[in-house]
């Protein structure tokens, strides 16, 4: 949640509720669930990581200095890193497609792009799983496990061919070539 919020807040810094509005409406269902509070609590712990800071704005007389958070360079510096690192043993399929709906809301990378590394990574360890199965002798329980990571692996990579035709969708309606 924290490196979504603070992808959100490279494209522009925001209020807080505005901030969770737009988390929901790129997650859709998925963010249906969130709690609002969940982004104060974030940014909080970001503002005291030095990842983002606030300022007082001006806002509407029911709601006087509401705080806008911008990005720090370190908190870019780790949105950076976020999209570019590959999760790995065990990827985590929400926070993988979390990180393509917020690279693409705040305009920040081709969800293509980030589905081909982890795509690249993947395939790496497939190869590497299957030459480890094809060293063990026949029926070994340590095969057996290295044939449940390939498959895991091969699952996994049938869901980001689904991504790719997904977003590739998604870049296609909104006009970006």
């Amino acid at each position: 949640m924290q490196d979504a919020v603070l992808a959100m807040l490279a494209k522009e810094p925001s209020h807080g509720y505005d901030l969770g509005s737009r988390l929901r409406r790129v997650l859709g269902p998925l963010g249906a669930s969130m709690n609002a509070g969940q982004i104060y609590v974030t940014l909080a712990r970001l503002e005291k990581a030095g990842l983002v800071v606030h300022e007082h704005a001006d806002g509407l007389p029911a709601r006087p200095d509401r705080k806008v958070y911008a990005l720090t360079q370190a908190g870019q510096q780790r949105v950076n890193v976020w999209l570019t690192e590959v999760s790995w043993p065990k990827p985590d399929l929400v926070e993988f497609h979390l990180k393509l709906a917020a690279a693409s809301a705040a305009r920040l990378a081709d969800p293509a792009d980030l589905v081909g590394a982890q795509r690249r990574e993947l395939l790496r360890r497939l190869h590497e799983a299957q030459r480890a199965v094809l060293a063990e002798p026949a029926g070994s329980t340590t095969g057996l496990l290295l044939e449940g990571v390939a498959l895991r692996l091969q699952a996994d990579l049938r869901w980001l061919e689904a991504c790719e035709r997904v977003w590739s969708g998604v870049k296609n309606e909104s006009g970006d070539e």
